[in-house]
């Protein structure tokens, strides 16, 4: 949730950022005007608290009965405005960064730089579903009949290539040799502290969901309503909340996590979008970035986690373009986002493969997570951002691969495969 201060004191820059992202600027006066008879209805509470206390010192018994009941009707009213007031205040969502394109939709999304040369091949093109049915990698017919649409089976060399995606990401950002280099990029001195890798749970609470900012929309969600929990839609979901309602020395800092888990998505909004194969699915696997910064560094860290998914995509020798996502498009807790999508020969186009989302202490002020400097405390800044999900696999298949049908597979992940080819 935004700083109350701001809410109170800027609420025109409030609005307009909130408008960019489409959201309702409504909202913010709606919530100004509770939050302002909440303030006047915890004056009025504490009047009658300290009357109450004056009329027990003076033995005014009568008066006393009589007061504690408008503490108990105010204490009610208190409550209920609590109620409105932080229903209004967690719908507003961030307000974009300076740098963050306008527009209304992703067709105004804005490419900040491209890596890598897509390959001009000799011959016909296949897509990756074509390849993965040659070689019994991708089987989304018997996952139809088992789970039913959007769903696949990754076999053979295709599971391996994900289990040795995740090993090489984890390589990296446990090494403080690698990041040190990479860091170096972004600022010099800039912290290269490892991220330590996690397996956290797939199910989340309603409440820490809410409070992670998430939740909505709860049609993309999958909801177990016998145990009151959702299945997390990333990995995020449950590391973010690692430090919920901790406070934490400055020394710390900056704290980092790389969590693999399964995420599961309806796709809801996506009606009609990539219905065949396995590029847009209700379950797949990822290994995400969570991190803890100060606020004069959370910046950096976005651009450092960005500058890490594009190490890796380069030592995967794949075509991509880092692109910022404008306002229309961008995430509700997001103050920025960077996308990375690299390119699908067989669509001649790229396709998202990462994102980054830089939250400020949007995310934080909900979890009640802090940092104790040496004279206050504070609220923690958060980032999160894709390291590898199944997607980069489908790339590999198609830009790797050769006119006799086989597929090469990239150099950095063959000693995790075993083999150099497949086919």
């Amino acid at each position: 949730m935004l700083d109350i201060k701001l809410l109170r004191e800027n609420p025109e820059l409030v609005k307009k950022g909130i408008t960019a992202k489409k959201a309702d600027p409504g909202l913010v006066d709606q919530f100004l005007k509770i939050d302002a008879e909440w303030r006047a209805a915890t004056v009025q509470l504490e009047s009658h608290r300290a009357e109450q206390k004056k009329l027990s010192q003076e033995r005014k018994i009568e008066e006393a009965k009589q007061n504690r009941e408008k503490i108990k009707q105010a204490e009610e009213e208190l409550k209920t405005l609590e109620e409105k007031r932080s229903e209004l205040w967690m719908r507003i969502p961030n307000i974009p960064s300076e740098d963050t394109p306008v527009g209304k939709d992703e067709g105004e999304n804005k490419v900040l730089r491209k890596w890598g040369e897509p390959r001009k091949f000799d011959f016909p093109v296949k897509d990756y579903m074509a390849i993965g049915e040659a070689f019994d990698l991708i089987d989304t017919e018997t996952a139809a009949k088992v789970s039913g649409a959007r769903f696949g089976y990754l076999k053979g060399e295709a599971a391996m290539l994900e289990f040795a995606l995740i090993q090489f990401g984890l390589s990296v950002l446990t090494n403080e040799k690698i990041l040190k280099k990479i860091a170096a990029k972004v600022q010099k001195g800039y912290s290269a502290k490892p991220f330590v890798p996690v397996i956290p749970p797939v199910m989340i609470r309603p409440e820490v969901m809410q409070k992670m900012a998430r939740l909505e929309p709860k049609e993309e969600r999958y909801y177990i309503p016998t145990d009151d929990v959702y299945l997390v839609g990333s990995a995020e979901h449950t590391l973010g909340p690692l430090h919920i309602g901790e406070t934490i020395p400055e020394e710390e800092f900056p704290i980092r996590y790389v969590g693999f888990s399964t995420a599961f998505r309806r796709e809801a909004g996506s009606y009609g979008k990539d219905t065949k194969g396995i590029l847009r699915v209700h379950q797949f696997d990822k290994l995400e970035i969570e991190s803890f910064t100060t606020s004069e560094n959370s910046r950096k860290e976005q651009d450092f986690i960005v500058a890490i998914q594009e190490y890796c995509m380069q030592q995967l020798e794949l075509p991509y373009e880092v692109m910022q996502i404008c306002t229309g498009d961008m995430g509700g807790p997001d103050i920025r986002q960077i996308d990375i999508n690299t390119w699908l020969p067989s669509e001649s186009k790229y396709r998202e493969t990462h994102t980054s989302d830089f939250m400020g202490d949007y995310q934080s002020r909900r979890l009640n997570t802090k940092i104790r400097r040496k004279d206050a405390t504070e609220f923690v800044h958060m980032n999160d951002a894709t390291v590898f999900s199944q997607r980069p696999i489908l790339a590999i298949l198609e830009n790797y691969q050769r006119k006799d049908g086989k597929v090469e597979i990239p150099k950095v992940l063959q000693k995790y495969v075993g083999k150099k080819i497949i086919g």
